[in-house]
């Protein structure tokens, strides 16, 4: 009954995830978008350290984590956002809810473990526009779209103390842009748009270790290192160009729309390496941090863009790095007389330098998050429940500052799958 439940349940968030509008944020304006991928909500929770290894919880960051399951674990996250932009002239808001990943964990023997799941990895979601000195609309700019993953994932236990694990990772996705150039008038907006997209597809591997041994007799310690080697992403790309004209009353029409050849092109997905460790006592309490480093990565979707506005807007990307720390503590997970004592209460901050410099500021992001970890009543499964409150990029240099708030909720569902019974 279960499985069929699960499998039925995919099916319908696997078509969410394609549909879905992942962000608000100006800044998905370059690359390949905003990069809204951070974890499961148990490690986005913990300012998305993801160095512990766990029975129950599939980790999506570290495949070697998989080879650590003891049962069979599906999950399913979500987020709602909600984001206050503001620049030195003005404040505007916007909402979000998304699914953020889906996925299944599984342990096959007793040194191996596998998995396979979905996610959006990048999102595209913007919708700007500029004025002369008079309020006329000049320029407007939307996109859509964003890169997903599929992943097949492998875990294998060396010994009692250390777990080794790849990923293979389908990268696939879309991105449509809208750039509308208008002569300024009051009733009719007369001018010319160019409609682009891209379909990107690729492959990735993703490898990665963990390490846990005991630190005397009570307490546990914990490292973990994830690599993920430079990635070529092949673009497909379309190009249209139309004479517009635009009023209040009929909207846009389009007048002689053409399609343009462009060449197919190529996009790099920056290697990147996560190291980490932590400390504490399992199903007690631990705490952890973690350092990741990203190469400059991604560049332009079309090797020409003539005329693509704003062209006073110069960027670049640079090493990333991010810097999280974080953990839980659980008051007593065995208890039998208060169900709050056997809440995971999970918390952690976070810091990070995107890589992306527009107008020779660097666009930074940092957060801090906390939630719980709600038991479900005689089973292994629980709920994840938390916020995320941060702020990303500047007011400075006419750039735009994100107070975003994200609420996330997790799903673990656990059960014991392919057991060979011991009576017909």
């Amino acid at each position: 009954m279960i499985k069929n439940f699960l499998v039925s349940l995919s099916l319908l968030f696997s078509i969410a995830i394609f549909a879905q509008s992942g962000t608000p944020s100006p800044y998905s304006y370059f690359g390949i978008g905003d990069v809204t991928f951070k974890g499961t909500v148990e490690n986005r929770l913990m300012g998305g350290v993801s160095i512990f290894p766990d029975s129950t919880h599939v980790n999506l960051t570290n495949p070697a984590s998989f080879a650590t399951l003891k049962y069979t674990s599906f999950a399913l996250g979500g987020n709602a956002n909600g984001t206050k932009f503001k620049t030195n002239f003005g404040e505007d808001k916007a909402k979000r809810n998304t699914i953020d990943y889906l996925a299944l964990g599984f342990p096959i023997g007793k040194k191996f473990g596998g998995g396979f799941g979905l996610m959006p990895y990048s999102s595209v979601g913007y919708n700007l526009e500029t004025l002369d000195g008079n309020g006329y609309v000049t320029n407007r700019f939307s996109g859509t779209g964003g890169l997903n993953k599929a992943f097949a994932a492998l875990g294998y236990n060396v010994n009692s103390k250390l777990s080794i694990g790849f990923d293979l990772q389908y990268n696939f996705g879309q991105i449509s842009t809208n750039s509308s150039q208008y002569i300024p008038g009051e009733q009719i907006l007369f001018g010319s748009r160019e409609l682009n997209r891209s379909d990107m597809s690729g492959l990735t591997i993703n490898t990665g270790l963990m390490y846990k041994t005991k630190f005397g007799k009570k307490y546990d310690a914990y490292a973990s290192l994830v690599y993920t080697p430079k990635t070529t992403l092949n673009l497909s790309n379309e190009r249209n160009i139309a004479t517009i004209v635009y009023s209040q009353s009929a909207g846009e029409i389009v007048v002689d729309p053409q399609d343009i050849d462009v060449d197919d092109t190529k996009l790099s997905l920056p290697s990147k390496v996560s190291i980490g460790g932590g400390f504490g006592q399992v199903r007690k309490w631990l705490v952890g941090t973690e350092i990741t480093f990203s190469q400059a990565g991604y560049g332009n979707r079309f090797n020409v863009l003539p005329g693509e506005t704003p062209p006073a807007v110069t960027h670049y990307y640079t090493t990333a790095q991010k810097y999280s720390i974080g953990g839980y503590f659980i008051p007593n997970y065995n208890s039998y007389t208060s169900y709050f004592k056997k809440i995971t209460y999970r918390a952690g901050l976070r810091y990070e330098k995107t890589g992306l410099v527009i107008a020779d500021k660097s666009i930074d992001d940092m957060a801090v998050s906390a939630g719980f970890g709600l038991p479900l009543k005689g089973t292994f499964s629980n709920i994840n429940i938390g916020i995320e409150i941060g702020k990303r990029g500047t007011k400075a240099n006419g750039l735009i500052q994100e107070n975003y708030s994200n609420i996330s909720i997790g799903l673990s569902l656990n059960d014991l799958w392919f057991v060979k019974a011991k009576y017909d």
